[in-house]
């Protein structure tokens, strides 16, 4: 099973910018697609993003298309959000989570999908 740690978490000013990092190890020899979940205090889970990192295909949440993107660097495991255009209503406990796929139709915005999740990094933007 993949082990993951997320990083690049912070306070920011409505309009700022922060990159979320999520490495992972006891990375064997599959494809996965990796997600970002949010939770912010009192709401449900809620999916963010999703990268299939065979083929690099991406897809977003309505609620942040278009100011965040995520992408990978496969030679170091990784798996990058940046985020642009901060708001409040993003300020949450973000996610990194991992499923095995064998292809693109295996990838899924669904929290429970997923096996591998990390601890957790907390983006906090100030009005």
């Amino acid at each position: 099973q993949v082990q993951l740690v997320e990083s690049g978490g912070g306070s920011v000013q409505a309009g700022g910018s922060l990159t979320l990092s999520c490495a992972a190890s006891g990375y064997p020899h599959s494809e996965y697609c990796m997600s970002w979940f949010r939770r912010a205090p009192g709401k449900e889970r809620e999916w963010v993003a999703i990268v299939y990192t065979f083929d690099g295909v991406t897809a977003y949440s309505d609620s942040v298309r278009g100011r965040f993107t995520i992408s990978q660097d496969k030679g170091r495991m990784t798996v990058h959000l940046q985020m642009n255009g901060l708001n409040p209503e993003d300020t949450a406990m973000y996610y990194c989570a991992a499923r095995i796929a064998a292809s693109w139709s295996d990838c899924s915005a669904v929290a429970e999908m997923y096996r591998s999740w990390g601890q957790g990094t907390q983006v906090t933007v100030s009005s």
